[in-house]
This record gives C-alpha cells, structure tokens and sequence, in this order.
C-alpha cells in the first residue's frame, strides 16, 4: 500500500473514529452536530456502524468531526 503521510485518517478505522468521537463528544453532541437517527435513537458502535458504511455523506461528516476534533486536541 502507498504510504499517505499527509492523510491523517490513513490507518484510522471507522470503528475506531466512532469510539472516539463518543468518547470525547458522548452521544447526544454528535447528534445534535450531524442529524442522523443512528446518533439519536438507540445509538450505539454497530448501528452507527452498519449505516455509516452505507452513507457516505454522513460517513464524510464523522470524518470531518474526527478532524476537527483531532486539530484541537
């Protein structure tokens, strides 16, 4: 695989970013921040999981989240 030193979530699985962000965030800030019911209904790791997969607008946006989140800590 081409290394990507430039790309911070190269390595970074999405199981891991959702850990994260939930860590650091909780659930109800994610979301009020990104409108999908997986973060407001019932959330948890696989069902976040199960529908980011199929998203990839709200995949982009936790992606995002995890950047910012990563330029300010």
């Amino acid at each position: 695989m081409e290394s990507q030193p430039n790309n911070p979530l190269h390595g970074v699985k999405l199981e891991q970013i959702l850990v994260d962000l939930e860590a650091h965030y909780g659930w109800e800030y994610m979301g009020y921040n990104i409108k999908i019911r997986c973060f407001t209904e019932n959330p948890s790791i696989k069902s976040s999981l199960k529908f980011l997969r199929r998203t990839p607008w709200a995949r982009t946006k936790v992606e995002q989240m995890y950047l910012k989140m990563l330029k300010n800590k």
